[in-house]
C-alpha cells in the first residue's frame, strides 16, 4: 500500500471511529430522572397572600415592602413576571383565571388592583373601605368581596365595571372572606381586636347580613369551606381549629387544637383534608375531616398563608420573614 493510501485509510477510519461514538446510545440520558424543581422560591418583600390559576400553572403571591404582585410558573418554580400595584395583602383569582386581584392596605388610597393575568399588567385601581385585607370572588366571576380591616365593612365590587356597588357593614376587624361553593353565602371572619370575635354571614342574592352572625372563639382569623359547603372551617390565633354547620351555625367539631397563632387554613378539593399554617410554632397542621383530628405535622418555617393546586398535590405557602414562597408535595 503506498504512503498516500495508507493516509486515506488512516483518515476513513479515525472519521468511522468518530461517527460511531456519536451515534452511540446514552444509557445515562436515557434512564436518568430530570432534576427535581427546588421547593421555594424566591419573592422578597414579606410576601404575604397566595393564590393559584384554576388551571394550575400559575402562582400569585403578594410583596407589601415591594408594592408588588409576583408571578411564579408552577412547573418551574421560576419567577416571571413582578407586577407593581400598592401595598399588597391579599390575593384572589376570578374563575376564568383572566383577573387577578391585590388588595392594597394603605391608610392614603386602599385599594384593589385589578391584574390582566394574559399581560400582567394592573388595568384598573378600585378604591375601598379602609384596611383591605382578605377577598374573595364568586363562583360566577361577577363579584369581588372584599374584607375591609380598618372599617369593619365588606366592600362588594362589580367586575363588568370595576366599581363599588355596595358596603356591608359586619363585625369588628374582619381579615378572611370566603365564599359558599354555590355562591349564595359569603362567610366573613371578624378578628375582633380586642372586642368579641364574630363570624358574619352575608345573602348575595340581597348583600345583606343573613343566617347566624354570631362569637366564635377569642381571636378568629382564617376561613376555609368544604367542596360540599356544608362545613365551615375556622382558625383562632389562640391556637384552635372550629367546625361549623353551615347550616345551623353551630359549633360541631372542636376546638381542634393545632399549633401556635394559626393564620390560614384550606381544605384539599377532595374535602379529605385541612391544612392549617402555624405561623408561630413553624408547621403545617394536618387535620382529617372524618375525624376532625390532626394527623400529622409539618415543619415549615414561619407559615403564613397557603394555596392548594386544583390536584391537592402541592401547597404553596408563603412565608413572611424569609421572603420566600415555599411549595410542599403531598
Amino acid at each position: 500500500m503506498s504512503s498516500r493510501s495508507r493516509i486515506r485509510y488512516g483518515l476513513s477510519a479515525a472519521l468511522l471511529a468518530l461517527v460511531g461514538v456519536l451515534v452511540q446510545p446514552s444509557a445515562a440520558a436515557s434512564t436518568e430522572p430530570p432534576p427535581s424543581p427546588r421547593p421555594y422560591v424566591h419573592v422578597y418583600g414579606r410576601p404575604y397572600g397566595v393564590a393559584i390559576s384554576p388551571d394550575g400553572g400559575h402562582a400569585y403571591v403578594t410583596s407589601g415592602w415591594f408594592s408588588s404582585l409576583a408571578v411564579i410558573d408552577t412547573h418551574t418554580r421560576q419567577r416571571t413576571a413582578r407586577i407593581q400595584v400598592g401595598e399588597s395583602q391579599d390575593v384572589a383569582i376570578s374563575p376564568d383565571g383572566r383577573r387577578a386581584y391585590v388588595t392594597n392596605l394603605s391608610t392614603v388610597f386602599p385599594s384593589v388592583s385589578v391584574i390582566d393575568t394574559a399581560t400582567n399588567t394592573e388595568i384598573d385601581r378600585v378604591p375601598v373601605g379602609d384596611g383591605p385585607s382578605g377577598l374573595a370572588v364568586t363562583p360566577n366571576g361577577r363579584r369581588v368581596y372584599v374584607a375591609n380591616a380598618y372599617s369593619d365593612s365588606l366592600s362588594v365590587i362589580d367586575t363588568a365595571s370595576d366599581k363599588v356597588v355596595d358596603e356591608i357593614k359586619v363585625g369588628s376587624d374582619p381579615v378572611d372572606v370566603v365564599i359558599s361553593p354555590d355562591g349564595r353565602r359569603v362567610y366573613v371572619a371578624n378578628s375582633g381586636y380586642g372586642t368579641p370575635t364574630s363570624l358574619s354571614v352575608i345573602d348575595t342574592a340581597t348583600d345583606k347580613v343573613a343566617g347566624w352572625p354570631g362569637r366564635l372563639g377569642n381571636f378568629t382569623y382564617g376561613l376555609a369551606v368544604t367542596p360540599d359547603g356544608r362545613r365551615l372551617y375556622v382558625t383562632d390565633l389562640t391556637g384552635t381549629v372550629s367546625v361549623v354547620d353551615t347550616a345551623t351555625g353551630k359549633v360541631t367539631g372542636g376546638p381542634i387544637p393545632v399549633g401556635r397563632h394559626p393564620k390560614d387554613v384550606v381544605v384539599s378539593p377532595d374535602g379529605h383534608r385541612a391544612y392549617v399554617t402555624n405561623q408561630g410554632s413553624d408547621s403545617l397542621s394536618v387535620i382529617d375531616t372524618s375525624t376532625n383530628k390532626v394527623t400529622d405535622t409539618i415543619r415549615i418555617g414561619g407559615p403564613t398563608r397557603i394555596a392548594l393546586t386544583p390536584d391537592g398535590r402541592h401547597a404553596w405557602i408563603t412565608q413572611n420573614s424569609s421572603g420566600s414562597v415555599w411549595v410542599i408535595d403531598f
